[in-house]
Order: structure tokens, then C-alpha cells, then sequence
């Protein structure tokens, strides 16, 4: 079966190639040219309600559907307003005549139930130009009140067939959020869906917080707390709202917490005697491992998925810099040579870059390289950018923007790989430090 591909050659072409819309003899596909695209036109009518209690649902997941797609910039929706066709059921055959006329060349339809507390969807999509099914026909049940979750599984299946890549919209994102003035901010851990929906808070504003992770599971968030005075390490379990400090000594700062992939280890900044260096620590046994001993600092550490090794920023060069080195530490290897100072290194999901924030020249800039160091591409620019974390797939990434001046406050941004698709997600309040979860079990 024909499937439709779009936007996948996000590697080395993407990040410095060119392309064009293929042409329609073959598999439909968009390629990235230096950033720019033409977004691929769908449509969703309203999901059809098969019970009748289940109307208001099935027009809520069928836009929530639709706003995914959309808002990765990939695609562009057909309006209601130009359909054709109406789809009155599920089964009905599809006519394509109609959605070539506006120049659909996806269509993804929908049919909810709902019994009792019970709610059900199906969808298909279809290839309109080839007049086939696409193989992404499923169907998820859940409770009505995950209503919002059962549309961001349905859109990331769809996104799946469509461009051959993993989705990102069944996730949660964990930040700190912030209130009041800038000279007396008030941080307390939130989470929320990828699309800035379902906002819980997970700890009071009693005492500064720092820094959440998720861990690989995403049923456990890393945080760097002051509720003692100085900075501790808290792992919490977000299901039981329950906590514990993963203790490092008395009077002993630590901070800059990350899981490694196996859940079991974490790896960490540790102050001492004033030197800051790399530490990990098994979760379970409390014991701890010197992975760093130089009389510079050394902080922000990030491990590969594979767990082999850790990124990490440091200033033994002179300046600040970004070093990668075994996970069980040793002579590490510095990746970073453009102008200006780099910090917050990220490891991608897939492995192939690493993400990171830029100092140069009174700009902060959101950037990603080869783990390498090479193919150095800046995303972003303005008075402050840092604080980057991966969708997921590894094609998005999420970061901390502070806006200038007394009122000035941060908030939290999106943007591709590719440096398209910039744009804000809205919060209640302020937002800073934000971390991607893996998607939802």
C-alpha cells in the first residue's frame, strides 16, 4: 500500500540540503529545503458520534486531532467550511472526487461511542490522490475523562503512517511554574500534556525547585529543591505524588540530576570543599561514584540512550564548553569549538545529536550538533534562550525564553530540528526548565 511520507529527511540533508514536493507519479513526499516546506493539506471532519451521548466527544477529539497535526508545521488542514463531503458514517464509502476537489490529499475520519464511563474511538486514514487506506485503522478505549490522551494517540498514529516517524503528542512535559514579580519569583513543579493541557502542580511555592527530569519510564521526576537551604537532589513519584532526597552528605550541595536509561542510576553535580564535579549514585543503594575530579566546574550531565556515555558542560578549557566521556567516567573529549560559550547539553532520543545553549555576543541561541561536535546549527536567537529537552522522536525540542526588563518573565517554546515552527506554549503562569517525557504506557 502506498503510504504517504512527509518531512523525513531530517538527518544531514535536513540540516543542510535541499528538496521540493516530489512529484505525484510516486509516493507523495516533502522534502525539507534549508527549513522550508509546503505543509501537507488534510482534512478531519468531525468524528461521528455512534451513541448519543457521544457527540461532544467525537467533535473534542477530532479537533485536538487536527491541532496536533497542525501544529508540527507539517501539515495544513482544509477547512470545514470547503468540504464536500460530509461524513455521516464510518462505514460509508469514502468519496474521494470530492476531497481531490479541495485538495485534501489525506483524510482521517472517526467514530466515538460512549457507554457509560466508557469511551471508545475508531479512525482510519486514507491517501486520497491513490484512493486507498492507509494501515494506521485502530481503535483505543479508555475512561471519558481521557478523552484528550485517546485524540493524542489517534493523531500520533497518524503521524506515524503519514511521515514513517515515531510520534510525540501522547507525552507530558514537566516544568517549574512561576508567579509573581521577577524580583521574588515563586517556582513550583508542574506537569502537563505535551500541548500545554491538563496543568497539575506537583509541589508548593514553600521553597525554590530547579530543574525537573523525567525519568526513562516517565513515572518519576528528578528536582533540584532548597527546602533545606542548599541545594539537594528529590526524586518524586508522579503517580503518588510521593518523594524522597537522594542524599549526597551533610552540607553537601547537589544539583543538575539526570536519569540514565536504566532508571536505577543517577547521575549528578555534587559541590565540595567549593570544587563542583560529576557524581552518579544507584538509586537503591545510596552508593556513589567520583566521575570527575578536575579543580574546574562541571555540571549539566546528560547520558546517550544507549547509557556508554555522558555530555556534560565544563570550563577546564578556559571558557565554558561541552565534553563527552565514558559513563563511568574518565578522560573526556571536548566537542564544542564555535565562538561563544556552551551549556545545558541534551542527548537526542535517537542518538545522533546533542542539543544545547549558546552564549555569544549578548544572544542566547538554541542550538544542536552531531555528537561529534560537528554540524553545529543554531535554532533560535534572542535575549535569553536556554534550557533545551527532546520530544520523544527526537525532532522537537522545548525550551525556557525569558523576555527582557523588570516585567520580563520566561516561558516555554517549541521548535523543530530544522529550525521551523517556532512557537509558545501556553501555560497559567510563567514556565521555565521544561523536560519532555518519554510517550505514555
Amino acid at each position: 500500500m502506498r503510504k504517504i511520507l512527509a518531512a523525513v529527511l531530517i538527518g544531514a540533508s535536513a540540516l543542510a540540503g535541499a528538496g521540493a514536493v516530489a512529484a505525484q507519479t510516486g509516493p507523495l513526499r516533502i522534502e525539507i529545503d534549508q527549513g522550508v516546506i509546503e505543509p501537507l493539506p488534510y482534512a478531519v471532519p468531525d468524528f461521528v458520534p455512534e451513541t448519543p451521548s457521544a457527540a461532544e466527544h467525537a467533535a473534542q477529539i477530532a479537533r485536538v486531532v487536527a491541532a496536533d497535526l497542525s501544529g508540527t508545521g507539517l501539515f495544513r488542514e482544509v477547512p470545514a467550511s470547503a468540504h464536500i463531503s460530509k461524513v455521516t458514517g464510518f462505514d460509508n464509502p469514502v468519496k474521494y472526487a470530492d476531497w481531490k476537489a479541495v485538495n485534501a490529499q489525506a483524510l482521517i475520519t472517526g467514530a466515538v461511542s460512549v457507554t457509560g464511563n466508557r469511551l471508545t474511538v475508531r479512525f482510519r486514514g486514507y491517501d486520497v490522490f491513490a484512493e486507498k487506506e492507509l494501515e494506521s485503522a485502530l481503535q483505543f478505549s479508555g475512561t471519558t475523562g481521557g478523552w484528550r490522551r485517546m485524540a493524542h494517540k489517534v493523531a500520533d498514529a497518524i503521524y506515524s503512517e503519514i511521515t514513517g516517524e515515531s510520534g510525540y503528542f501522547d507525552s507530558r512535559v514537566v516544568y517549574v511554574s512561576e508567579s509573581g514579580p521577577k524580583n521574588d519569583r515563586r517556582k513550583r513543579l508542574a506537569i502537563m500534556d505535551y500541548d500545554g493541557a491538563n496543568v497539575q502542580y506537583l509541589t508548593n511555592s514553600a521553597s525554590l525547585v530547579l530543574a525537573p527530569r523525567f525519568s526513562p519510564t516517565g513515572d518519576r521526576v528528578l528536582y533540584t529543591s532548597y527546602e533545606s537551604g542548599f541545594p539537594q537532589i528529590h526524586v518524586l513519584d508522579v503517580g503518588q505524588v510521593q518523594r524522597k532526597i537522594l542524599s549526597s552528605g551533610d552540607g553537601i550541595m547537589s544539583f543538575a540530576p539526570r536519569f540514565a536509561p536504566d532508571g536505577r542510576t543517577v547521575v549528578y553535580s555534587q559541590t565540595q570543599g567549593g570544587n563542583t564535579d560529576l557524581f552518579s549514585m544507584d538509586i537503591g543503594t545510596g552508593g556513589k561514584t567520583r566521575l570527575t575530579s578536575a579543580p574546574s566546574i562541571e555540571t549539566a550531565p546528560s547520558f546517550s540512550p544507549d547509557g556508554s556515555q555522558v555530555v556534560f558542560e565544563s570550563d577546564r578549557s578556559g571558557s565554558q564548553q561541552l565534553y563527552v566521556m565514558p559513563a563511568s567516567g574518565g578522560e573526556a573529549r571536548r566537542i564544542s569549538f564555535g565562538q561563544g560559550r556552551y551549556g545545558t547539553p541534551v542527548w537526542s532520543p535517537r542518538g545522533d545529536m546533542i542539543a544545547f545553549t549558546k552564549q555569544n555576543k549578548g544572544r542566547f541561541h538554541i542550538g544542536v550538533m552531531r555528537t561529534d561536535g560537528s554540524e553545529e546549527r543554531l535554532l533560535t536567537a534572542s535575549f535569553l534562550d536556554e534550557g533545551p529537552t527532546w520530544a520523544p522522536n527526537g525532532r522537537v525540542i522545548m525550551f525556557t525564553r525569558e523576555s527582557q526588563g523588570s516585567t520580563g518573565r520566561a516561558l516555554l517554546y517549541s521548535v523543530d530540528i530544522t529550525g521551523r515552527n517556532l512557537k509558545p506554549i501556553r501555560t497559567p503562569d510563567g514556565a521555565s526548565d521544561p523536560a519532555w517525557s518519554p510517550l505514555q504506557q
